[in-house]
């Protein structure tokens, strides 16, 4: 214990005697720590738990009623928030303020909520409703007055917190729809767990009338006594959910027990865990380890007069590793701590402008802990490639000056790493079949096994060094000799490209399959506007408010199918695998795909061009179809459906004469019906939908602005592609990769900048002009993230491929499949999200780091 008292103390001394390399260590160390710690910080935080939020849920009552549509047996949970019952005939009468005595004496006061649509200053919105009499003690806590004063008459509403933000103000009145009436604001009010929620607060049936049994409605009950188990079961069995504040403050071990997991459920997540954690200590090792090799060259002669005292290996091993465990356990406390405080701040301005629901500040230590040893077990591992070769150095040579470099010998663990790789890539072959899990896996060891090659990699280019210009030459053989300290930041920059490019092309892959099976008749970008069940003059309200709010829009109109007594009917396609030939022909979407009913320039919009032949069919009251195997002998079949709920006319089939065009995109299909061949059959048709090519800024505010005006029943869809969010996921992989291929690089340059000052010195003296030594900086920044990029490529297309599998099919084949046969799959590369991966990135890095080389010579002290 003596010993590790004073390789503790000197790790101490040396990390405040090196302060650069010291804060570098740290943040390396201390980053991820301190980004997961307040990841785990908000996350707890916002899981807010029934006993956090009884106060909201109850105020001060000892319970909550709900009523609930049947007077059947209610099965609950212990909060009473979920529950369900077995449907019944509904009964005639609603529950009663004395029904609801006899079963459970007390006071009752009434509360009910919904949603309406309010227009703010920026047009109308949804807005939450709740109605209680707040005054009454018995909804103390339920809400927190914060300026103005609580609803005291019908025509008065308190608003929250972010209805003010949006422009409401105390005085002002609010016109509402859907009960349509305008009431005033007299005060502010904020739900204590969900403060960012945009509400009005009212007293009951102020706002939205009088609702049923069944509709969010209830009552608050004040009750002698508190209300039991027993008494819960009671109400139960007449029909009604119960929130007791008695059972919720103290629930039992059987009521706070989540359902069990099945047993692999656990495993699954106890594997998960544990690829996260080797891959997490990984990178960080790998990141900090750079300025750990550094540090030992700088300490070999300290270490060498130690060793000529007496101090064996182990004991120099051991000051080494020391460094590790001071910088890293220092570095993961600072990084917890700020860490729950960044968490808290961050879920405390989420909860506000984002609407998380929000509590009590809650740190999960046993997970902090668990990260902390983490960041501890990562410092340690940084250290121990230099603590080996700490202590196997020869004293002799140090104290002589020629040990300067890396040991020549063996240059890593080739043959593990070989091995590793095998298994990686074999192993991705088998776990296509398994699932996700399983290929993350895979590439964990396949990653592992690059990580033992790089050492091999850094030593077989640095063969090259002699057929490269001057400046590359330098940074290359200056790299390859110091091996270690190359290897784990081309190693960490392999990582990040490897789990950015398995990522990048599973979610490319899956979006593509989406997209391929994505099921329309409109090209991407259509808007469609339309009412079904309306009236001519509330459809010309409709378009012309559709044309108001779209100004400048071409509206193309689409017609609508009714029968003789006027009731809607959809037209689709029977579903014929014969006639349809593709997996996304299921019958269920084949089923809801409705056929679109126009004239020429319908057809226009849908082919994204004229084309002559196809308008000429369509009027001469042919349908234009746009896949071959929908149209047979020249006849396309139809099938009409009425739509009605209690409708009992049987779907009927009939035919109409169809000619093949091609579509704007491949992924659409079914046809364009003219008007006339749908009258032909026996249905009238009347304009009840428009559509245009446009993506409007806003498609919620048009879809409530039409709602209000239609009188409800209105809708607005907007047809999309399935890939469309995909380059904004790769941007966000891409940022992630940036910033560990930029930590690893910069580290592990500036580090090799530093090394390499008496060098740079020297050629700047013989009259090396400054660019030559931005140039050897840039491409010392350009060899190690291009060679950790590559590797990470050709590691991340084994992996990435494979993850199409499970991403596209859910890892399902067909029973008695060969191993190696998982069946067929999408696979979508993405190339130039790689070629930015493989080829800008170390570019960038390269020019990063050029740009900010000194290059101001720093003549040597002379000693006389």
């Amino acid at each position: 214990m003596s010993a590790f008292r004073a390789a503790l103390r000197i790790s101490r001394r040396d990390a405040l005697r090196f302060k650069g390399r010291t804060a570098l260590i740290m943040v390396m160390i201390g980053l991820p720590v301190l980004v997961i710690t307040a990841v785990l910080t908000s996350t707890a935080t916002t899981q807010v738990t029934p006993q956090e939020k009884v106060h909201s849920l109850l105020g001060s009552a000892d319970a909550r009623l709900i009523t609930l549509p049947f007077r059947t047996r209610v099965r609950q949970d212990y909060t009473g928030e979920g529950h369900d019952q077995r449907q019944a005939r509904r009964s005639d009468r609603a529950w009663t303020p004395e029904e609801i005595n006899t079963l459970l004496p007390g006071r009752l006061l009434r509360y009910q909520s919904n949603v309406v649509e309010a227009r703010l200053v920026y047009g109308y919105d949804r807005v939450d409703v709740f109605e209680a009499d707040l005054r009454d003690p018995m909804a103390r806590g339920m809400r927190r007055l914060v300026e103005g004063r609580l609803p005291a008459a019908p025509g008065e509403v308190a608003v929250s917190p972010k209805m003010i933000d949006g422009g409401v103000r105390i005085g002002g009145t609010i016109s509402v729809w859907r009960p349509a009436r305008s009431v005033r604001v007299v005060g502010v009010v904020e739900h204590p767990n969900r403060p960012g929620l945009r509400e009005m607060v009212a007293l009951p049936e102020a706002v939205l009338g009088h609702q049923n049994d069944g509709n969010s409605s209830g009552w608050l009950a004040d009750t002698p006594a508190p209300v039991q188990r027993a008494d819960i079961r009671r109400l139960n069995q007449a029909g009604l959910a119960v929130s007791s504040r008695a059972v919720i403050e103290n629930p039992t071990a059987a009521e706070l027990r989540q359902k069990e997991f099945k047993p692999d459920g656990g495993v699954r997540a106890l594997a998960s865990l544990g690829i996260a954690v080797v891959l997490i200590v990984m990178e960080t090792a790998l990141l900090a380890g750079p300025s750990f090799a550094v540090g030992l060259r700088r300490r070999r002669r300290e270490l060498a007069v130690i060793a000529a005292q007496g101090a064996s290996g182990p004991q120099l091993r051991t000051i080494v590793l020391a460094d590790g465990l001071v910088l890293g356990g220092v570095a993961a406390l600072l990084g917890a701590v700020l860490g729950i405080g960044a968490g808290a701040l961050v879920e405390s301005v989420a909860a506000r402008t984002l609407d998380w629901t929000h509590g009590p500040v809650d740190v999960p230590w046993w997970q902090v802990l668990g990260v902390v040893s983490l960041g501890v077990l990562s410092g340690v591992t940084a250290a121990l490639v230099p603590a080996v070769q700490a202590s196997r150095q020869s004293p002799v040579h140090v104290l002589a000056g020629r040990a300067s470099v890396d040991m020549r010998t063996r240059a890593g663990r080739p043959v593990l790493g070989s091995v590793l790789v095998a298994l990686g890539i074999g192993g991705s072959f088998v776990a296509v079949h398994r699932g996700v899990l399983s290929v993350a896996a895979c590439g964990a060891v396949l990653v592992l096994g690059l990580v033992a090659l790089m050492p091999w990699l850094v030593q077989a280019t640095g063969h090259l060094a002699a057929r490269l210009p001057l400046p590359l030459r330098l940074s290359v053989r200056d790299a390859s000799r110091h091996r270690v300290r190359t290897a784990s930041a081309a190693a960490a920059v392999m990582a990040a490209t490897m789990g950015a490019v398995t990522v990048g092309i599973g979610l490319s892959s899956a979006y593509a399959e989406r997209e391929a099976h994505r099921l329309t008749v409109f090209p991407a970008g259509t808007l469609t506007i339309g009412r079904y069940d309306a009236d001519d003059q509330t459809w010309s309200t409709i378009r012309a408010a559709a044309e108001k709010a779209l100004p400048g829009v071409e509206l193309v109109p689409g017609l609508r199918a009714t029968n003789q007594q006027g009731t809607n009917v959809n037209l689709t396609m029977p579903w014929d695998r014969r006639a349809c030939g593709t997996t996304r022909c299921t019958p269920p979407d084949w089923y809801r795909l409705s056929l679109p009913i126009g004239d020429e320039r319908l057809l226009e919009l849908i082919q994204g061009r004229h084309d002559p032949q196809a308008a000429a069919a369509l009027r001469a009251g042919k349908a234009v179809a746009f896949d071959a195997g929908l149209v047979r002998g020249g006849m396309l079949e139809l099938t009409s459906e009425v739509w009605a709920v209690e409708s009992n006319t049987r779907p009927t089939r009939f035919k109409v004469p169809a000619v093949v065009a091609s579509a704007a995109e491949s992924v659409q299909t079914g046809a364009l019906i003219p008007a006339s061949a749908v009258t032909a059959a026996g249905f009238k048709v009347a304009e009840r939908v428009v559509h245009a090519s446009h993506v409007p800024a806003d498609l919620e505010r048009l879809d409530l602005d039409l709602g209000v005006v239609a009188g409800g029943g209105a809708f607005v869809d907007l047809e999309q592609r399935a890939d469309e969010s995909l380059a904004g996921m790769l941007v966000v992989l891409l940022g992630g990769a940036l910033v560990l291929v930029f930590g690893g690089t910069f580290a592990a340059t500036g580090l090799a900048a530093a090394d390499m000052r008496q060098d740079l010195d020297t050629m700047s003296a013989v009259g090396g002009a400054p660019v030559v030594r931005r140039l050897v900086v840039a491409a010392q920044a350009a060899y190690i993230s291009g060679l950790g990029a590559v590797a990470g490529l050709a590691g991340g297309l084994v992996s990435g491929i494979a993850l199409t599998w499970p991403m596209t099919r859910m890892g399902d084949r067909a029973p008695g499949a060969a191993l190696f046969d998982p069946g067929p799959t999408t696979i979508d590369i993405p190339w130039s999200f790689l070629a930015v991966m493989v080829i800008g990135l170390p570019l960038l890095a390269a020019l990063v780091a050029g740009a900010f080389t000194r290059t101001r010579l720093v003549l040597a002290r002379r000693v006389a």
